[in-house]
Formats: structure tokens, C-alpha cells, sequence
């Protein structure tokens, strides 16, 4: 095929990076003695943080005015007379124009007749300074159409590195149909992406490998942290920086201020000087030191619930900072001017959760709603077996009955059935938090200023759908010369006992706080995550439709990975800091993974198949039949999880219209082996992970994948301020035992006078609290920026009608399941997710508008 023949009619739109809709048209064919002139057109991004700030934006750009790019067209076919790879084309290009937000430059090309098709340009940056290159479009060939290579890259310049970046077009291909031009440089980008193992990673690199979690900690100290990979302590792997190795302990890497991930991982300018990129970095690196000062006694609690809602409504005074307006400018939001001048003023904002209802957070049907339509609706299970018992070893950690009996149950339930009845309904449910926390109970206690223990929490379904709490089990095993401790609370009508109740809820939503954030949250989206993005940038080509379809789902992930690494779950970070796990955080983290993590159960149907939330139906709608039918986030998981597995289905099959295909796919099949054997290395011989033999196995795979990346990572995520902004809702920690352990005559005496005393005390301190409280609003927060599930339509999909009207659907299926819930949410009927002052459940509707909404599912893990 000539050059002319390759080229697609592109429909104008000004949305130049995404839109590029190429269709197939008529186009004039020269003879063998023609030859073609086009022109081509980079567009260079002009960002604050790139090559034009460092060295002053004028005296650059007038630096830019000369031959300042070194362009080769490669061709997709081999010469046919040597069956070698045709001479590329090469050129300089010009700067012609540039604005404050970008530079344009050409460059002529004489393209010889039988060149062929355009498969690559190959760019060498001449710059002294990295270039980030927006398209490079190819225009004024006969038929009048372009053709536009999206490239939305970093380019190192030469200088630096002599490899030349190659950008391949918009056409997707399976390695088997690689055109034979394109076969070596497609093989050599993916040697340059994998590096060689060796050397400290640079700012500038574009090399994806694996190392361990071995950098949370700083060896030798109170800081000191066990390595998270590895047969003790199983792990994802993380992206290896190359970092040198700590002297006191050689399997721990340094630690720094700036933390490498592959170059083009990074948040855009855009993202990067608003909340989500430089308000984070402000908030944890400027505006909580300002609170130690101004809070200088870190255990220093509330002593009133009116000091509580002072957050709201009179804030936080802070001492002004030396960078004038330095907080106000990145955290409008958060902090304000003092009238007088002197301080600045950290003023939140109120949680919808409590501007709805003030009073929501202490009641006990609230309480049992957030399990099904709250921050943390994955943790929440059916009962199975009766009676509730523990699998430790009572050797160690005592008696392994649970003291919530059939009597004391049935007692609750007010004879309505018996407990065999109650199983048999599936009427019986549980947060259980029992057998993970109870190996760090006595670590925990060690650690001044916080507490653990093992809790079971048991709910009962009404007849209205509802859950209603029945019983909190509360567990400390032996330690020392003291047996185990356990004790049962019940909702009750004196005085006494409401109050321990109130205090066993707070300590049970301590523990589903850190485990929401540790594992839920962390564990199963972001850290699960980032091995799936190092494989497929190592092992598939970027020109492969499956890289394609997946990079969406891949953007930001690992920044936000590599900022948490730095801020919030390292030794001594906000995590270790405010939740009740204290130091020992991520090895709960770890003791989940392993336990309880594995691939093919991450699946929404599967999850909720695993938990007893439901149970496989062919004859109800999405295959399933909720065990609970007013789950809200099933409800709406469900729609969202069918319409994933639609659009990725339309997808592959289009791929791999011969089923044979998938298992013979060297990239896809090289980057699944990855991810178990590497990514995942520590469970790579378990037996469940699906092997990719059909196009079957290859949606399931990919619609798990996506949907933990936006569906699962969005209800978890973005209503952290709504319910957690209002701490006493969800308290990270709790920081004292129940009064009725081992109980002092002070304690007492306290209790039986100001029972509210000892519940503030209990909560998170000042410094705890404000500090959690001002992170979660940033991520909560959606960036300018956000990319949503089915929003925009990549630029390699609209060179594919199939694919382009396979994407219509998806994005038409999305809008409707925002209409669905919009119904949902105006329903009387269905008392989890309407009521009286009830937030309405839209943490899974598809799209929403920047900032603090409550509502908005990314692609991405990128926040």
C-alpha cells in the first residue's frame, strides 16, 4: 500500500489531543515517478514545570527559534527489492509560532513514490532540556485528509540520552500483524522501557521494573520498618527507583524527597498546580507542620462535641507562613485570611453527611446503612457458619468461641425467629474484624496514645430491608500474667449500657476505618495496581490494542502510588499517625494480602459472591441475586460492572475474531506472565489465576482490571469527606480501652459522671483529627483535569467504526445508569439510600463536575 493509500479523512474538532476522528476516504495515487510534499506540525506543550521554566521562559523561547528537532518518517514496509527496512526521512523542523500555553513547529517532507505507509515517526530533541510533544500531524498530502499521531509524551533530549523516542501512529496491532517495517523498532522501545536492572533511576528516565516495598522506613531507629515483599511479609511489588541501599540495613533503599516513576507516569502541569498534585504536597508537607505548631500537645483531645463542630464553623488559627499567602494560594478551599491579618485561618468546610443531618453519625440505623451505601461497603458478609468461631490458635490467643450466642441473639431479635431460622432466611450478617487485628492487639497496645482489639459486629435484616445492629464483640488476647479478654455489647435502654454501646461503635468503625484505608482502599486498588501497569509498559507494545484499551485506567496511578510511598503510609506518615494500627499499618496490610487477596475474586460478581452478598442466578437481572436487594452499591456496581464488560467484550473480539489468537499473543501473554511471576511474585503459584487462553478469559481478566481501577477505587474513595470529614462517624483510631476492661476506679468514676468525657477521649486528638481531616478533602477532591469512565474516546479508537461505535455504546450505557440512579435516589422504597437526612448514594454515578461532589468515577486511580 503507498502512502497515499494509508491516509483517513480527519473530521475537524478543536479537541486536538483526543478527537482525531480518521475515516477511510477516496484518495488520488500518484504514478511511480511522483513524488508527495507534506508538512509536519509539532505542537510543544509550554509547561510550568518543564524545559522553558528552568532557564527563563523569554531567553527560551527565543532559543527555540532554530532547527530545534531532528523528524524521521519510518515506513511500515520493508523494501521489497532488499526485504530490509526502508531509509527513513529525515528532517529538522522550525519553530513557526507559540502563545503563552504552546510552540508550533514544521518541517517539509518529500515523500519518494513507494515509500509506503507512514507507520512511526522517530524525534531526536536537540534541546538541552526535556520537550513535552503534544501531536505531530502530517498534512497537505493530495486528497487534502491528515494524518495525526497523538504523542502527549516527554521527549529527553539527546544530550542526555542518544536513543531517538519513536511514536507510533494511531493503528493498532497484534504482534502476528505487526507491518514488517515496524517489527524491530516495536521490539526496541519495549528493551528501552524495560532498562537493564541497574543504576539509579533519573527524573527523565521511561524504564519500568519491580523492587520491593523497602523504602517506608529509615533503619536504625523508631522508624525502622520491616521490607513488605517476600516470604514473611507478601507483597505487590512497587516501581523500582535504583535508589542506594541504607548502611544499617542493606535490603532497605533510601529514602528521598522525590521519588522516581517513569517519566510520562506523571501528573500533568494541570493536575500537578491544582488539588490533586501541589495541594497534596502543601497539605502534608506545609500545612501539617503548621498544625503541630499551633497544636504543639499531640495527645491533646476535643473536650467538647462544640469544640468538634468549631472546625465548621471557627476553624483552626495557623501562624502565617514565611511564603506569603503560600496556603490560601494552593488550598483556597481549606484556608482563609484572618481579618486582622496576622494568621491564616484553617476553616473546613462541613460534610454533607452532617450538614443533612447533625446528629446521623451516633444513630444506630446509620451506623448498619454504611455498610451497604458508605465509605466501606466491601467488607460487610453474610453468616455462614454458627457458631461464630475463630481459627487462631487458642494456644496463643485464647478461647476461639465467640461469646455471641444463640441465646444472646435471639434475645436481641426478640423472638421474631430463632438463630437456625435467621441463617436459613439469610437474615444474619457480620463485620468481621476478629481474627485479622487480633495478632496486633498486644503490638498495638504497646504503642503510646492508641489501643486494638478484635471486634465482630452482627447485624440482623429487617423486613423493610435494613440492617439493625444486634451485637459487638470486643477481644484482647492473653498477654502477660492477663488471660483473654472479651466482652459482648448490645444496643440497650439504660443509660449505662447505651454509653458502652456508643463506645464499642466508635472502637468497631477504628477498625473498619483502618481497614477501609489500608486494605479496601490501598491494598486492593492503588498497591494491586501499579504491577499491572509496569508489565504492560515492559512487555506490550504501545502500538497493541490491549495497552490502548488499558492506558486510560493507567494514568496518574503511579505518582499518587510513589506521593503515598512519601507522605501517607510511610514510618511515621499521616497512616501510621492517625489509625489505630499505629506503626504496624502496613503489616496489616501485608497480612491481608496475604490472607485474603486474589485476582479472580476482585471482580465485583465474584467479591460479592465471596462475602454471601449474593448468589448466582441465571434468571435475574446481571446474572445474580443480591442477598440484601437494597444494597446500594451493588445495585448500581452491577449496571456499571455489565456495562465494562460489554464495551471491553466488543473490544476484544474485534482483536481476536480467531480465538487462537489470544493464547498465541507473545506480548499480552508475556505481560500476564508478569504480572503473576513479577508483579505479583509472592502468590505466583497460586492456583486460582485465570490462565488467557480465549477471548473469554481476556475480558474477564481486562473487565476485573478496569473495574478495580474506576468502579471499585470511586466507591471507596471519593465519599471519604462526606463520611469521614466528621470524625466521630468514623474515627481512625481509637485511643483508649472500654471502660470495662480492667477498669480503674478512675476510669470509672469519670464514666459514671461524664460518660461523654470518656468517649471524647477515646476519638482521634486534635492533631489526629485535623490532620486526616484536611488529606481527605484533597482526596476526595476531582482535579480539572479528571478523565471519566466512557467521557472521551481515545485517538486510536476513532480510527476503528467498530470500535468507535462500540465506545457510543458504553458511553450511552454510562449516562443511562446516571439516570438509574437519579430514580433510585427519589425512591421511598428503598430506605439504604432514602430517608429523612440521608446523603443519597452517587458515589458510582459515572461523571461529575470538578471538586468536592460526592459523585464521579474516574478511569484512574489518580487521586
Amino acid at each position: 500500500m503507498d502512502i497515499d493509500s494509508q491516509l483517513q479523512q480527519q473530521e475537524p474538532n478543536s479537541n486536538a489531543l483526543f478527537s482525531h476522528r480518521v475515516h477511510p476516504c477516496e484518495v488520488l495515487k500518484p504514478s511511480d515517478d511522483d513524488q508527495v510534499t507534506i508538512k509536519a506540525v509539532v505542537t510543544v506543550t509550554v509547561t510550568a514545570g518543564g524545559f522553558l521554566s528552568t532557564i527563563g521562559l523569554t531567553r527560551h523561547l527565543e532559543d527555540l527559534g532554530g532547527q530545534t528537532f531532528l523528524l524521521e518518517l519510518v515506513s511500515a514496509d520493508l523494501d521489497p527489492k532488499t526485504g530490509k527496512e526502508k531509509e527513513t526521512i529525515k528532517r529538522r523542523s522550525q519553530r513557526v509560532s507559540r502563545d503563552v500555553e504552546e510552540v508550533i513547529y514544521e518541517s517539509e517532507f518529500s515523500i519518494p513514490a513507494g515509500f509506503g505507509e507512514i507507520g512511526a515517526v522517530q524525534v531526536e530533541n536537540e534541546h538541552d532540556k526535556e520537550i513535552y510533544i503534544q501531536t505531530i500531524d502530517l498534512t497537505g498530502f493530495p486528497n487534502g485528509s491528515t494524518l495525526s499521531i497523538p504523542c502527549t509524551s516527554w521527549v529527553h533530549s539527546k544530550h542526555y540520552n542518544a536513543q531517538k523516542r519513536v511514536f507510533f501512529t494511531n493503528k493498532s496491532y497484534l504482534p502476528s500483524e505487526t507491518p514488517s517495517g515496524l517489527k524491530r523498532l516495536r521490539e526496541i522501545e519495549l528493551q528501552n522501557l524495560r532498562g537493564n536492572g541497574e543504576g539509579e533511576r533519573k527524573t527523565s528516565d521511561r524504564i519500568y521494573d519491580y523492587d520491593t516495598y523497602n523504602d517506608l522506613g529509615v533503619p536504625g531507629g523508631n522508624l525502622a520498618r520491616p521490607v513488605l515483599g517476600g516470604k514473611e511479609l507478601p507483597y505487590p511489588r512497587r516501581c523500582r527507583t535504583g535508589r542506594p541501599r541504607t548502611e544499617k540495613d542493606p535490603l532497605s533503599e533510601e529514602r528521598s524527597t522525590s521519588v522516581y516513576i517513569p517519566r510520562d507516569e506523571a501528573f500533568s502541569e494541570l493536575k500537578h498546580l491544582t488539588f490533586s498534585g501541589k495541594t497534596l504536597k502543601s497539605v502534608l508537607h506545609a500545612l501539617l507542620p503548621q498544625l503541630e505548631t499551633s497544636l504543639v500537645d499531640r495527645n491533646l483531645g476535643f473536650p467538647l462535641f462544640k469544640d468538634i463542630d468549631s472546625l465548621f464553623n471557627e476553624g483552626v488559627a495557623l501562624p502565617k507562613p514565611k511564603t506569603n499567602g503560600l496556603f490560601r494560594s494552593v488550598i483556597p478551599r481549606l484556608v482563609e485570611a484572618v481579618s486582622d491579618g496576622q494568621n491564616d485561618l484553617l476553616l473546613f468546610e462541613t460534610p454533607a453527611m452532617v450538614d443533612r443531618d447533625q446528629f446521623s453519625w451516633c444513630r444506630d440505623e446509620e451506623f448498619s446503612r454504611q455498610t451497604l451505601a458508605g465509605l466501606n461497603p466491601f467488607s460487610i458478609e453474610l453468616v455462614k457458619e454458627w457458631p461464630l468461631k475463630s481459627k487462631l490458635d487458642p494456644e496463643i490467643y485464647g478461647s476461639p468461641e465467640s461469646l455471641i450466642t444463640t441465646e444472646l441473639v435471639e434475645k436481641e431479635i426478640k423472638g421474631f425467629m430463632t438463630v437456625d431460622e435467621a441463617l436459613n432466611k439469610k437474615k444474619l450478617f457480620l463485620l468481621d474484624y476478629h481474627d485479622l487485628l487480633l495478632p496486633l492487639v498486644n503490638k498495638v497496645r504497646d504503642i503510646e496514645g492508641t489501643t486494638l482489639y478484635g471486634s465482630r459486629t452482627l447485624f440482623f435484616l429487617t423486613e423493610n430491608g435494613t440492617l439493625r445492629p444486634v451485637a459487638i464483640e470486643l477481644t484482647r488476647p492473653p498477654t502477660g500474667d492477663k488471660p483473654q479478654w472479651k466482652e459482648v455489647f448490645v444496643p440497650c435502654w439504660d443509660a449505662t449500657g447505651c454509653w458502652l454501646w456508643r463506645l464499642a461503635k466508635a472502637h468497631v468503625c477504628a477498625h473498619d476505618s483502618g481497614y477501609h484505608q489500608l486494605v479496601i482502599h490501598w491494598l486492593r486498588t492503588h498497591c494491586v495496581t501499579e504491577p499491572y501497569i509496569i508489565a504492560a509498559n515492559r512487555q506490550m507494545s504501545a502500538m497493541h490494542p490491549i495497552y490502548r484499551l488499558l492506558q486510560p485506567h493507567f494514568r496518574y496511578t503511579m505518582e499518587i502510588n510513589a506521593l503515598a510511598r512519601e507522605s501517607l503510609i510511610n514510618a511515621g506518615g499521616v497512616i501510621e499517625s492517625s489509625f489505630s494500627p499505629g506503626k504496624y499499618s502496613m503489616e496489616l496490610s501485608s497480612a491481608a494480602y496475604e490472607q485474603l487477596w486474589r485476582f479472580d475474586m476482585e471482580a465485583l460478581p465474584a467479591d460479592l459472591i465471596r462475602r454471601g452478598m449474593a448468589v448466582e442466578d441465571s434468571t435475574a437481572k446481571h446474572g445474580l441475586k443480591l442477598t440484601i436487594e437494597d444494597y446500594p452499591f451493588a445495585n448500581d456496581g452491577l449496571i456499571l460492572w455489565d456495562a465494562i464488560i460489554k464495551w471491553v467484550s466488543d473490544y476484544v473480539n474485534h482483536y481476536y475474531q480467531d480465538p487462537t489468537l489470544v493464547e498465541s499473543d507473545q506480548e499480552l501473554q508475556a505481560w500476564w506472565t508478569e504480572v503473576r511471576t513479577k508483579g505479583h511474585e509472592d502468590k505466583k503459584d497460586e492456583p486460582w489465576w485465570p490462565v488467557l487462553k480465549t477471548p473469554v478469559d481476556l475480558v474477564h481478566v481486562l473487565t476485573t482490571i478496569i473495574w478495580v481501577t474506576s468502579g471499585h477505587h470511586a466507591a471507596v474513595n471519593f465519599g471519604q469527606y462526606t463520611y469521614a470529614g466528621y470524625f466521630p462517624n468514623r474515627p481512625t483510631i481509637a485511643r483508649t480501652n472500654v471502660p470495662c476492661e480492667d477498669p480503674s476506679d478512675e476510669v470509672v468514676k469519670t464514666f459514671m459522671a461524664k460518660p461523654e468525657t470518656i468517649l471524647l477521649n477515646c476519638f482521634p486528638s486534635k492533631i489526629q483529627a485535623t490532620t486526616v481531616m484536611a488529606v481527605l478533602d484533597v482526596l476526595s477532591t476531582h482535579s480539572p483535569d479528571e478523565e471519566y469512565i466512557g467521557e472521551i474516546m481515545e485517538p486510536s479508537w476513532t480510527e476503528n467504526p467498530v470500535i468507535m461505535d462500540a465506545f457510543e455504546c458504553f458511553k450511552n450505557n454510562l449516562k443511562e445508569l446516571e439516570g438509574i440512579i437519579n430514580e433510585r435516589n427519589a425512591d421511598t422504597n428503598l430506605r439504604n439510600r432514602v430517608g429523612a437526612g440521608v446523603v443519597p448514594y452517587e458515589l458510582l454515578k459515572p461523571f461529575s463536575k470538578q471538586g468536592l461532589t460526592g459523585m464521579g468515577v474516574p478511569n484512574s486511580i489518580s487521586i
